[in-house]
């Protein structure tokens, strides 16, 4: 049977807990499972189903391709929502998170093909609360975080490979942007 695999960055601390407290309150307001079933993330490649023999493919390509990339920026700024049913933390300073993301899409159009491309732009965010949030809190939690702030900048060094194990996320591999500069 296939296994469940994502590529994420993590936010490093403070950010990291910062957002996880937010996930966790938001779980308790709601009652929502889904805020706090993964750690605080940024989605590179979303969830996709493989063989297992993929782990391995995609560990080799993502260990080249990271050793060719430098670290870049991420900016938060506030709160927005996708529809009624997701929740996030916005990134306002998208640059070199959309760069990334580029290149790792190109590099695996050419060395991991099982990565396709997604159907709609990439919009870098931290997802707060999704799927499960009931329809009839979404009114009082919209209102909740309008009237919040949350602001931080922090550098991307490392992106990480999770797979599922029929309960939750694992992380599998982490890898390090190690280039000094991004190649152009």
């Amino acid at each position: 049977m296939p296994t469940l695999y994502l590529l994420a960055l993590l936010p490093p601390e403070p950010v990291f807990s910062e957002v996880w407290a937010l996930k966790q309150e938001v779980s308790q307001l709601t009652g929502s499972r889904n805020a706090v079933r993964l750690p605080p993330h940024i989605t590179l490649v979303p969830p996709l189903h493989q063989d297992d023999a993929f782990e391995a493919r995609c560990t080799a390509t993502l260990a080249a391709l990271t050793a060719t990339q430098a670290p870049f920026q991420v900016g938060l700024d506030g709160f927005q929502w996708f529809g009624n049913r997701t929740l996030f933390v916005h990134v306002s300073d998208a640059v070199g998170i959309k760069a990334f993301h580029a290149a790792l899409m190109d590099w695996c159009a050419t060395h991991l093909p099982e990565v396709k491309p997604e159907n709609r732009p990439f919009t870098a965010h931290l997802t707060l609360a999704t799927r499960d949030l009931p329809p009839a809190q979404v009114p009082e939690l919209r209102q909740h975080f309008a009237a919040r702030s949350y602001a931080a900048v922090f550098e991307v060094h490392t992106i990480t490979l999770f797979r599922h194990d029929g309960r939750q996320w694992q992380p599998r591999a982490t890898f390090e942007l190690s280039a000094t500069s991004a190649l152009g």
